[in-house]
């Protein structure tokens, strides 16, 4: 998976970049399909932002998170992107297991 990290009206540092990586990294276990991934950083004033899109074969996630503190606004993004990754995984699983289990009529 390709994660992109960006700034607006802010300089990314190594470290900022390196942890988002790592954080964002690890939902990668959980998304068989990923694409790609955008995240963008935000700061006006006291006010940090993280937003980030995930794209997938099968669909496109997108999470946004406000904070005092740009690493606790980075945590909050991947608690966020992994529920709904989560979600998604779970409405495909009950769909193949509804196919599967649909049962044929019993003839007497």
């Amino acid at each position: 998976m390709q994660i992109t990290v960006s700034g607006h009206q802010m300089e990314i540092t190594g470290s900022l970049r390196e942890y988002v990586a790592e954080k964002i990294g690890r939902l990668q276990k959980h998304i068989d399909k990923a694409i790609s991934t955008t995240v963008v950083l935000h700061v006006q004033k006291n006010l940090h932002r993280a937003e980030a899109t995930v794209n997938t074969r099968g669909a496109t996630l997108h999470a946004n998170v406000e904070g005092d503190d740009m690493y606790a606004a980075i945590d909050t993004l991947a608690d966020k992107l992994g529920r709904q990754i989560g979600k998604r995984k779970q409405k495909l699983g009950s769909r193949h297991r509804s196919a599967r289990s649909i049962k044929k009529p019993e003839v007497l």
